[in-house]
């Protein structure tokens, strides 16, 4: 999983798998899901992200492996 925030456009993308993003459906205003070919969610787009959550912030918690890879 990849969190990617862009400051000037103030949207932060989910990325939850490295599969290609074949369809979407926004569900919310802003707030958008992608899916792969087989309808799996492969991401998550949150447009006026600063509004929508604290960002200066990030928890983990039950992390489910032993180490994280910094990238």
């Amino acid at each position: 999983m990849k969190l990617n925030y862009d400051a000037a456009t103030d949207s932060l993308y989910i990325h939850l798998s490295e599969r290609a993003s074949v369809d979407s459906d926004e569900v919310s205003e802003g707030v958008v899901l992608d899916y792969d070919a087989s309808g799996a969610l492969v991401g998550i787009d949150i447009q006026h992200a600063s509004r929508r959550a604290d960002l200066a912030t990030l928890s983990l918690n039950e992390f489910p492996i032993g180490h994280l890879d910094a990238a």
